[in-house]
């Protein structure tokens, strides 16, 4: 094993991050540092591993033993298709690539954690010490790129990151001190979790801590209703209050955080909790960014959650042996194709991640709308989601059985906040457009003399959304949804209107474009559709 003296070096070996500038805190009235790009970044899962070496096999994690084969041996930049976390070479490689091709391009930068590497070998245990200095040293590496010119990152906790679930302690916020507004700090050291203004009096980012809500955390009560000082209820207390601040002050969210909301992940209760958030916010949040799975996919948040219902084949991603490619069509195919009410929907988002276990390293540059029509909320025009619907019966009356009674279901009746005209439903001012995936095909070839690169894997945009129709069109300026100089060549000219790169062509990415794209996915007629979507989410591997 490494000693301590060794793992300083390596994690020096980030490249000077140890001594980047003292960053200045964010405040929740700052001025916009600059005029916006209307893009941001997502990056999540890095997983760095100070002992991944080289030529190693991929059974001990490549830790130690030379592969028999060569497609068996750890290699430079990492290691595809395997078990094996991130090299320090892989991680340093990314942030440098961000750093030279889309710092100048973006607004800010929404991280969602796991910054240390799993604990997936028994001869090397992880230790606090070493997860702390994973995460002080990638932590350092993104001030350097992205807070030290002014844009806002906003980082959320891994289950990797920390030793113990609960463990949370004023280490974070050291770690994070660039990050956190400050007036954040004591709800962070509370739970972990605070809010950023990204774009100040306009967009915030809420960056949740996961691990309350997570039920593979068996130290916690998993939100039950009777247990309001549960660090997950207490957590979705203070998510409320934000998101009725918010909204008073006519502002618009996104939600962040590490592993994302779903029945297989999520306390039943805490899942209900968030679930009836999501719909009563509908018009205040523009979306739903997770890591975690390390999968690229998107799923739905449905009021369907809400009711109690006999079905049991309810989207449940790590309790279902049915491979999740067949899970996720199975629930986009039970979504109505007529009469469909979109205020009983939200989008949840899930990236893949950077470490290439199981699949290849990846990022995400989402584009939204900075030129649009502003959203007015609307007053007193709410509908209240006390509907019966499902196989479960009638509502009022299971709440009278004492199986019931005393669940959050029975209680949650607030009168919910959707707009037809909000912009997680139409393309308003802030709406999310699109995004361009970029992924790194070759890193299997890539060796000390040879770096890999990026290149966009996909992106949901029409290919006609990428340039103006006419130039100063209605005498406006056109914003690029991607800079062109980031874009294959063979979409830099405005005539193209097909390619392999755009297999969606969503003209947005509000509810209602995502609904309309799993109806397609859920149609056994859109063969070409589903193996498209198949290969984004495995690229080119198999389900791990």
């Amino acid at each position: 094993m490494l000693g301590v003296s060794t793992l300083l070096v390596l994690v020096a070996g980030f490249g000077d991050v140890l001594a980047s500038p003292a960053q200045v805190v964010l405040q929740t009235a700052a001025k916009r540092p600059h005029q916006l790009h209307g893009r941001f970044l997502h990056i999540t899962d890095m997983h760095p591993d100070p002992y991944y070496m080289v030529h190693t096999s991929e059974k001990t994690s490549c830790h130690r033993k030379k592969g028999k084969k060569s497609k068996n041996q750890a290699g430079y930049y990492g290691t595809p298709f395997s078990e094996c976390d991130s090299p320090f070479s892989l991680t340093n490689h990314t942030l440098d690539y961000l750093d030279k091709n889309w710092a100048s391009e973006i607004d800010f930068v929404i991280w969602t954690g796991d910054n240390a590497r799993h604990d997936n070998d028994p001869k090397m245990p992880r230790t606090p010490s070493e997860i702390h200095m994973l995460n002080r040293a990638v932590a350092a590496k993104m001030k350097q790129v992205f807070s030290s010119k002014g844009i806002p990152v906003v980082p959320s906790l891994g289950n990797n990151d920390i030793w113990r679930p609960n463990s949370i302690t004023n280490e974070f916020a050291k770690i994070w001190e660039s990050f956190i507004p400050f007036p954040y700090l004591q709800v962070f050291q509370r739970g972990a979790y605070y809010s950023v203004e990204v774009i100040p009096d306009e967009v915030a980012a809420i960056s949740l801590n996961t691990l309350y809500f997570y039920d593979s955390n068996k130290a916690v009560g998993g939100c039950g209703f009777h247990d309001r000082d549960d660090p997950g209820n207490l957590e979705l207390d203070w998510l409320e209050v934000q998101l009725k601040t918010y909204r008073r002050r006519g502002m618009q969210v996104w939600l962040s955080g590490h592993v994302p909301p779903s029945p297989g992940n999520y306390f039943p209760e805490c899942y209900v909790r968030y679930v009836e958030l999501s719909l009563r916010f509908q018009d205040t949040i523009l979306g739903h960014l997770f890591g975690h799975m390390n999968v690229d996919h998107f799923s739905f948040l449905e009021s369907i959650d809400l009711e109690f219902t006999d079905d049991k084949n309810k989207f449940s991603v790590l309790r279902s042996a049915t491979p999740l490619y067949d899970t996720l069509l199975r629930e986009y195919a039970a979504l109505p194709l007529k009469k469909l009410n979109h205020d009983e929907y939200t989008v949840v988002n899930i990236a893949p991640s950077v470490v290439p276990n199981p699949y290849l390293p990846s990022f995400r540059i989402f584009a939204f709308n900075v030129t649009g029509e502003r959203y007015n909320y609307k007053v007193n025009k709410g509908r209240e989601h006390g509907h019966q619907r499902g196989d479960g019966g009638d509502k009022d009356k299971k709440c009278l059985l004492k199986k019931y009674k005393n669940t959050w279901k029975c209680y949650l009746n607030e009168t919910w906040n959707s707009d037809p005209e909000s912009p997680s439903r139409s393309n308003k001012q802030w709406s999310p457009l699109g995004y361009a995936q970029y992924y790194m095909p070759d890193l299997e070839e890539a060796n000390e003399k040879r770096k890999p690169e990026f290149k966009l894997e996909y992106m949901t945009f029409s290919p006609e959304k990428m340039h103006p129709i006419h130039d100063g069109e209605e005498g406006g300026i056109f914003h690029y949804p991607i800079p062109l100089k980031r874009l294959p060549k063979s979409l830099r000219k405005g005539n193209v209107t097909e390619t392999k790169f755009a297999p969606y062509s969503m003209k947005d990415l509000t509810i209602p474009s995502w609904v309309e794209l799993a109806q397609k996915l859920g149609n056994k007629q859109e063969k070409k559709l589903r193996g498209q979507f198949r290969k984004y989410m495995y690229m080119g591997g198999v389900e791990g």
